[in-house]
């Protein structure tokens, strides 16, 4: 689980970060075509992947918190869909958590060395803010919510907003709403799922047009 600190202006997020601000997508569960937002986001940083590159989605969290629990739902959702070329880590029965994940980017780099990963995570963040899903480039930090030093990852990450921060952010992330989080699992595994399908098809069409 990470924070979240996000500020409005015109229907994009700026993300503070060593004192530069980061533009970053974000979509609203509660609106319709939610999938369809995510996956063009996340279209946006896989055009420019090259085809022979292993695309891995890392899911973070643990099934024994609620709100923690949207990584290991995503890749649940995922290990049910045909993911075409690409891996997932994380899931119900195989969770990645803080115990074991730096363990598992070991692994992925060694099973895996030329790899683009997407991570995802839950993460806490403002009242008004909950319900949104945050796309944007470069590494997470898992665990930084709850003070834990954990190893970043991600060459993208996909971040949801499962509650508000503040005081006792355990005991929040216990309290989450599961329907909130279910929902916000489905549509980052939708989406997700499409984006993959139009990144291969269309790096296939490319390949096609120099073969003939």
């Amino acid at each position: 689980m990470i924070p979240a600190d996000i500020r409005t202006r015109e229907n994009i997020h700026l993300f503070a970060d060593k004192g530069e601000a980061i533009v970053k997508d974000y979509v609203n569960i509660h609106k319709s075509g939610a999938a369809w937002d995510l996956s063009h986001a996340v279209l946006k940083h896989l055009a420019a992947v090259p085809y022979n590159t292993t695309i891995v989605i890392l899911c973070i969290g643990t099934d024994r918190s609620t709100g923690d629990s949207l990584g290991p739902l995503v890749g649940y959702r995922l290990s049910q869909y045909h993911t075409l070329g690409a891996r997932v880590a994380g899931t119900l029965e195989h969770p990645v958590h803080a115990r074991n994940l730096a363990e598992t980017l070991s692994k992925i780099e060694d099973t895996v060395p030329d790899n683009f990963t997407i991570a995802i995570d839950a993460c806490l963040g403002a009242v008004g803010h909950i319900g949104r899903i945050v796309i944007g480039e470069g590494p997470l930090k898992p665990g930084s919510g709850l003070n834990k030093e954990l190893p970043e990852t991600g060459d993208i990450n996909i971040t949801g907003i499962v509650n508000h921060s503040g005081w006792m952010d355990f005991m929040v992330l216990q309290n989450t709403r599961l329907g909130l989080v279910m929902k916000m699992a489905e549509i980052i595994s939708d989406g997700l799922r499409h984006a993959l399908w139009k990144y291969y098809r269309q790096e296939k069409e490319s390949m096609n047009r120099y073969i003939q």
